[in-house]
Order: C-alpha cells, then sequence, then structure tokens
C-alpha cells in the first residue's frame, strides 16, 4: 500500500535562489579576469549553505571557465587560441561579412565555454586547491554581463 508522505521542513530547509550580475568592459579584445572573489560574496550574500552555483557568460563571445591563477598559463592560452581561432586575416571568417570584424571571438568562446557550476559547500564555493574561475572576454571594448544564479539550502 502507497501512502503519501509530506516530510516536516524547517525554516533553513527551505530552497533559496539568488540573481546576481557581474558587468565587464574589458579594454583589451582578448583578457582573462579573475572572478572567485566576486562569485564567493555572491555565495555569501545569498545565505545559501549547500547548493549549486551556476556562472554564465551572457554573450558569445565571452567565456566562463576554472582553472588556475597563473599569469603564465594565461599567456598560453592567448597564444593557443590566437593560433587555432587567429583575428586576422578579417576575411578568413564568413561571419565577418555581415560588417563585423569579431568571428575568431565566437570559436575561442565555443573552445573555453560558456559557463560554470560550482558546488557550494557550508557556504562556500566547493573548488579546488589551485581552481579559480575567470571570465574570458574575445571581443572586448564594450560592456558585457555575467550571471550568477546560485540555488540551495
Amino acid at each position: 500500500m502507497l501512502t503519501n508522505f509530506l516530510p516536516s521542513f524547517q525554516d533553513e530547509d527551505i530552497m533559496k535562489s539568488h540573481t546576481k550580475y557581474l558587468t565587464f568592459n574589458v579594454p583589451t579584445r582578448m583578457e582573462f579576469v579573475h572572478i572567485t572573489p566576486d562569485v564567493q560574496d555572491a555565495v555569501r550574500e545569498s545565505g545559501v549553505k549547500e547548493g549549486l552555483c551556476l556562472v554564465n557568460a551572457m554573450h558569445i563571445t565571452a567565456s566562463v571557465f576554472i582553472n588556475d591563477n597563473e599569469s603564465g598559463l594565461h599567456d598560453d592560452y592567448k597564444l593557443w587560441l590566437e593560433e587555432i581561432a587567429p583575428h586576422e586575416p578579417i576575411s578568413r571568417y564568413k561571419h565577418n561579412r555581415t560588417g563585423e570584424d569579431n568571428g575568431d571571438a565566437h570559436h575561442k568562446r565555443q573552445i573555453m565555454g560558456r559557463e560554470v557550476v560550482i558546488a557550494i559547500t557550508s557556504g562556500r564555493l566547493d573548488l579546488g586547491p589551485w581552481e579559480a574561475i575567470f571570465y574570458g572576454e574575445f571581443d572586448g571594448r564594450r560592456s558585457k554581463r555575467v550571471l550568477i544564479k546560485i540555488i540551495g539550502e
């Protein structure tokens, strides 16, 4: 026999949701911005102790990724991305026939990824020892947003 069971929840067990936007206007065409402290601030503001945090680049020429906060690695990424999807010659990309010059930025975003999801444990981002969160810009010099969405208890 099946019976309906409704668990009793205490106030602290109620699912919470918190949304925050970060805005960037990077002055160079390609750059990586360390945003781990900003994301951790949003987790603290949310009051969530156990849950998940989504960090999403809301533009098709920008990225959010997790890796080491080491300048040499970031320089290597820039060189590698420019080898894979060079900015010039601009005529290389059919996309640029629309009057744009950012065909390469779309490819770089695809390689580096759109978003990350990080566990929240005891009110903190549950990152590995060398992991940090970055905003990757591939077509800078204009305002762009990043969404931080936190859910949990």
